[in-house]
């Protein structure tokens, strides 16, 4: 069972969706027991990251989420789930992200003829070859929403990028944490399988 974390953000449901099409069990859930019990852990997200932090913080999730990770449960952030995880957002100034890996959330510099936010599709490029993209050929397109995105502090953690007015980090990994800025339950048959990888991941162990 992989447990999709709840703290009222949006696009919950349709990753509940994609993995039930995909024949993975899967529960909407802020209660720590079944988090923390489950095979795999989605944080999802479409929002403002500092209204995020707050909710996660008054739920009690922050802390759950810390320790999810480090019991090495197969973590993956989706979007603001991906921002979530680093150190801080130019969006909200002042609030401290869960700071999982060291990075920071910067706008996408405006540019003539660069609409922000970012909606629509992007190719990936793979710096180095993570396992959430095993299967998936280099130039592939999935589907982004975003007006803020990642400058990881440790290029090594990155394993997709894309180009949109600056080089993305589109998707990190690191040990049994795995993230994408873009949207891999609305990114069609590349997103279906990278969310088939990711399952593959919570089923072999993050070392697997």
């Amino acid at each position: 069972m992989i447990a999709i974390i709840d703290y009222d953000a949006g696009n919950i449901k349709s990753v509940e969706k994609a993995l039930q099409y995909l024949g993975q069990e899967a529960v909407i859930t802020r209660d720590a027991e079944a988090i923390l019990g489950a095979d795999g852990v989605i944080l999802p997200g479409v929002g403002a990251f500092g209204d995020a932090m707050g909710k996660l913080h008054s739920y009690g999730l922050a802390d759950v989420i810390r320790r999810s990770v480090a019991q090495k449960q197969p973590f993956l952030g989706i979007c603001l789930g991906q921002q979530l995880l680093f150190e801080s957002s130019e969006e909200s100034p002042g609030v401290e992200g869960l700071h999982i890996l060291d990075g920071r959330i910067v706008r996408i510099p405006a540019q003539p003829g660069l609409k922000i936010p970012h909606i629509g599709w992007n190719s990936l490029r793979f710096p180095v070859k993570g396992r959430l993209y095993e299967g998936i050929p280099e130039n592939s397109y999935v589907y982004f929403v975003h007006s803020y995105y990642l400058q990881a502090a440790d290029p090594a953690v990155v394993v997709a990028t894309t180009e949109y007015g600056a080089e993305i980090h589109a998707s990190v990994e690191k040990e049994n944490v795995f993230a994408c800025q873009f949207h891999p339950e609305k990114s069609s048959d590349v997103g279906l399988q990278i969310l088939r990888n990711f399952i593959r991941v919570t089923e072999t162990g993050f070392c697997g």
